[in-house]
């Protein structure tokens, strides 16, 4: 079973800075889009940063400029680098992996990790 494991939340002061990992492990045959998606208290589940197995990204507004998505695929490996961190940033930041399980497989399946908390103070 494939599964997702996110790492590096925690308390920040605004402006300063965090990174947060995410591993994907398990049997599949090729790992697809990677991304970083988040939820406030109260609030959607929205997108922060996706970025393609070929090196393709895609950022929320709000975060453009400040975090920077990247990707390890030797290690199968995510990652989102945030800076100048503001107190709207605090949220559960959640890993999410497509994959195919064969070859055969044409339609990619999804993963989703349990989320790591950032806490961004004033």
């Amino acid at each position: 079973q494939v599964q997702v494991v996110e790492s590096g939340g925690g308390l920040v002061q605004a402006g300063g800075s965090l990174r947060l990992s995410c591993v994907a492990s398990g049997s599949m045959f090729r790992l697809g889009d990677m991304g970083w998606y988040r939820q406030a208290a109260g609030q959607q589940r929205e997108l922060v940063a996706v970025m393609s197995r070929s090196g393709g990204t895609d950022y929320a507004d709000s975060v453009k400029g400040r975090f920077t998505i990247s990707r390890d695929n030797a290690k199968n490996t995510v990652y989102l680098q945030m800076n100048s961190l503001k107190p709207e940033d605090t949220a559960v930041y959640y890993c999410n992996a497509k994959f195919r399980r064969t070859q055969l497989q044409m339609r990619s399946t999804e993963v989703w990790g349990q989320g790591t908390l950032v806490n961004v103070s004033s």
